[in-house]
């Protein structure tokens, strides 16, 4: 059985992140802010702030920095176009936006191979060919120690790559749709929903046929802890546990999400874990994505020193 959460991670630091026009039109959660030049310089301030913290608490970050050329504006999100699993493989994504495939760099993987066994490559892009996308741990959120997939069907997460990723990579899949206040099509479920070792965080609200919303609830025997489609908007949603010294669980989040939690919401999270967030404004406006979307988890074997 796998840990649901590990210890190591992957962050690639900006050098040049700035709002994308490409991937605006199928994520609602980007605005960009016409108000000021520094969007770069203050993105890298949030990054590294919250870089620091997770170190600081014993979290094992490999920061990896992006490259001025190709210019990649969301090289910042590594969790759409890699993912990294307990039996040495790897899996490498297929992604919607054409300047997002700019961000696969295998010269990364070199990296990661002088301190962790990778075994093999299970490479999904040529679905690229098809317009056929699977974008990581955005498009699924994995229940690692139950092996289970939780994927909404969106622009950006095809339930025929769904499929082939859960037969190789032993996962049931449970599938459905999500909805915004609009009643567009949510494009990552990383929004809608987290699993930690304990609880599930989830927006049942967004989620419009009961039918598959009982399939998600009746799938886990872990805590729910439903938040509301304004909370998700805050990225309240976006969140994802790592350990830190001693295997302390974490559960990482911006300071938007943190203030969107309810007390009686932070006190249920807090049972089982140590809330740390981090102000992610800039990244969180421009971007469209949160801390869970910066974050890639590692979940190799580390080789011997």
């Amino acid at each position: 059985m796998s840990m649901q959460s590990t210890n190591h991670i992957l962050m690639i630091r900006p050098v040049a992140f700035t709002f994308n026009t490409q991937t605006a039109a199928s994520n609602s959660f980007q605005k960009q802010d016409e108000s000021n030049n520094e969007t770069q310089n203050l993105a890298l301030l949030e990054f590294d702030t919250l870089v620091n913290k997770l170190i600081s608490v014993g979290v094992d970050v490999t920061v990896i920095n992006d490259t001025i050329e190709p210019h990649k504006p969301d090289s910042i999100f590594p969790n759409n176009w890699i993912s990294f699993h307990s039996n040495g493989e790897v899996a490498v994504y297929p992604m919607h936006a054409p300047n997002r495939r700019l961000e696969r760099r295998f010269d990364i993987l070199d990296q990661l191979g002088e301190a962790f066994e990778l075994n093999e490559i299970q490479d999904f892009t040529a679905f690229e060919n098809e317009n056929k996308f699977l974008e990581g741990t955005g498009s699924m959120v994995l229940d690692r120690e139950n092996k289970i997939c939780y994927a909404c069907i969106s622009p950006r997460t095809d339930l025929s790559l769904l499929e082939n990723f859960c037969k190789k990579f032993n996962y049931q899949l449970i599938h459905f749709i999500a909805k915004d206040i609009m009643g567009n099509a949510i494009y990552h479920t990383n929004v809608v929903m987290s699993v930690t070792s304990d609880f599930m965080i989830i927006c049942k609200e967004c989620i419009p046929n009961k039918e598959e919303l009982s399939q998600i609830l009746s799938s886990s025997n872990k805590q729910i802890i439903e938040i509301s489609l304004a909370q998700l908007n805050q990225f309240a949603g976006n969140v994802l546990e790592v350990l830190g010294t001693k295997n302390k669980k974490y559960l990482v989040m911006s300071k938007q999400a943190f203030k969107a939690f309810t007390p009686s919401q932070i006190n249920a999270i807090e049972k089982y874990c140590i809330v740390l967030n981090s102000s992610l404004n800039t990244i969180e406006t421009n971007g469209g994505g949160s801390a869970r979307c910066m974050i890639a988890e590692i979940f190799l074997k580390q080789k011997n020193k």
